[in-house]
């Protein structure tokens, strides 16, 4: 399956902006209030946004962060741990010193007290060489059809790319995409999605004309109906997006208020003939931490015990 009917999201005990994932992360702004009342910020937009998915059936497996260390990114488990329906599990490099501990061997343990974890897949020895490959923020993936998606990044190394392929089975298309300013995007997963049915790019942002056709190519091979956003979208998180569905095969597009308010009615519309919208507000967790809805959830696919 391509969308998952479960979640893992981690509670925030600490949320403030962290320094060292602002060097590559553009999204980030430095915001001038204290921790604490940052984190209660925090806090209040994710019970929020939880309570919201499970109103409508989607289940969502809740693990509260500890205190200590410190992490002020624990919120965006997506990007050192995947779940995939053959019982594995990848963890990840990271980039930055203070996620490194975001890696709990409990949350894994947690997980497998009602799914199946047949196998554990540790990439993160790929930090000792200083490359790095975050998750499913440097991986889109088209499960169905085995492609990994990735924009190179100083956190999406080719090497680490190649072995998760090889491990796993993936395809990959590779490229290159800017912001604005020519810098590199920092995720792939805050310029496009992929759905059952659809994949939603900023192709703006992909200024090499063979990447463009290598992208679209395979988007029109799988079967992809493809929605373009701008860079301006993007910069408003349009394309953090994520597809899920709930108990009952119901399907929804999960996307924060700010990317909603950034589409036209006509992008809105033609998202709206995939899955019906789920907009949650978490201004706080967009500005201080750079990353959107889809970073928040990491989908589980695992079998069930």
């Amino acid at each position: 399956m391509q969308s998952a009917s479960a979640i893992l999201m981690i509670r925030p005990a600490s949320f403030f902006y962290n320094e060292q994932t602002g060097k590559s992360n553009h999204f980030q702004n430095q915001v001038y209030s204290n921790r604490t009342d940052l984190t209660e910020l925090a806090q209040s937009e994710f019970d929020t946004f939880v309570s919201v998915l499970r109103q409508r059936q989607i289940r969502v497996k809740v693990i509260e962060d500890t205190l200590l260390p410190t992490k002020p990114d624990a919120v965006f488990p997506n990007n050192w741990i995947s779940f995939h329906e053959d019982g594995q599990v990848v963890t990840y490099p990271m980039e930055s010193l203070n996620r490194r501990s975001e890696r709990r061997l409990e949350v894994i343990q947690d997980i497998s007290e009602s799914f199946e974890v047949k196998e554990l897949i540790d990439l993160a020895f790929f930090e000792n060489e200083s490359i790095y490959l975050e998750g499913t923020g440097s991986l889109v993936l088209d499960r169905v059809n085995k492609i990994a998606y990735a924009c190179l990044s100083p956190r999406t190394n080719l090497r680490v790319l190649d072995a998760f392929a090889n491990k796993m089975g993936y395809q990959t298309i590779v490229f290159n995409a800017v912001d604005l300013k020519g810098r590199a995007i920092y995720h792939t997963n805050v310029m496009m999605s992929v759905g059952e049915s659809f994949a939603l790019i900023c192709l703006d942002a992909v200024r090499d004309k063979e990447d463009r056709k290598s992208l679209i190519d395979s988007f029109e091979k799988t079967g992809k109906t493809i929605i373009t956003i701008s860079l301006e979208q993007m910069n408003a998180f349009a394309g953090n997006i994520l597809e899920v569905n709930n108990s009952k095969g119901n399907s929804f597009i999960i996307l924060s208020e700010t990317a909603n308010r950034s589409f036209n009615q006509s992008l809105l519309d033609t998202l709206k003939q995939f899955a019906e919208l789920i907009p949650i507000s978490i201004p706080t967790i967009e500005k201080v931490g750079g990353g959107s809805v889809r970073c928040m959830m990491a989908e589980v696919f695992l079998p069930e015990n």
